[in-house]
């Protein structure tokens, strides 16, 4: 598995999830949660989502005290180019949003969204994958040296399958799902190593909330 080379952008996946490793549905963390995921924004440069994450929700990705910066980036990626528009506030306040999708789907897209929003076609790689590689270097020449990448589960498991992971932040809440059918923090068709990749723990920090901060390292190469 090749890894992004550190030194180049810094790339940090937050999540919160139940004890069962569940991030949905309908999972929310306590307000210290929110502001420490608020907190990573405000010291960020941009963050990456994936399209279920506006299908299914409105996110806007706001900072400490709802601001939303000028300067920073907030970027989905879709391999269909199915993006909801109506109702969704990501396109009616702060800057334009920045679309990843798939050449085929590129076009389409553009004139769907017009001014709303800027469209770039990443390539994909021997398996059919959109490139995270090259979704990385494009927010790299914009400027981004830290992205925080907000999910979903698959998201989560395309960013690990393809090595650009840095660090994870994992809120575990005080919580239990027991869904089998309910997104998992990351989930995708098999092991991603052999079984499983490794991490270093760096710091864990318990909250009045019954909540457990987490922060790992991807031990990488291993």
């Amino acid at each position: 598995m090749g890894f992004f080379e550190r030194g180049d952008v810094k790339v940090t996946i937050i999540a919160a999830s139940t004890i069962c490793g569940r991030i949905g549905p309908d999972l929310t963390g306590s307000p210290v949660d929110r502001g420490f995921l608020e907190k990573m924004r405000a010291t960020t440069d941009a963050s990456l989502l994936g399209a279920e994450t506006l299908r299914q929700g409105d996110p806007e990705m706001r900072g400490p005290e709802g601001r939303l910066f000028s300067k920073r980036i907030r970027a989905f990626i879709t391999q269909s180019g199915d993006i909801p528009v109506a109702g969704r506030k990501i396109f009616e306040q702060g800057p334009p949003p920045l679309i990843f999708t798939g050449e085929a789907a590129a076009a389409a897209l553009r004139h769907r969204l017009g001014g709303l929003a800027q469209v770039v076609a990443l390539p994909a790689d021997s398996v059919g994958r959109l490139s995270l590689v090259a979704a990385l270097a494009h927010l790299e020449k914009l400027g981004a040296v830290s992205v925080l990448v907000e999910g979903g589960g698959r998201l989560n498991y395309a960013c690990l399958q393809q090595g650009v992971v840095d660090e994870i932040l994992l809120t575990l809440t005080p919580k239990i799902s027991g869904d089998q059918g309910a997104a998992s923090m990351c989930g995708g068709p098999g092991p991603l190593g052999d079984p499983f990749l490794s991490l270093t723990l760096l710091s864990c920090e318990a909250a009045e909330t019954g909540e457990v901060f987490l922060k790992y390292r991807m031990n990488k190469g291993e």
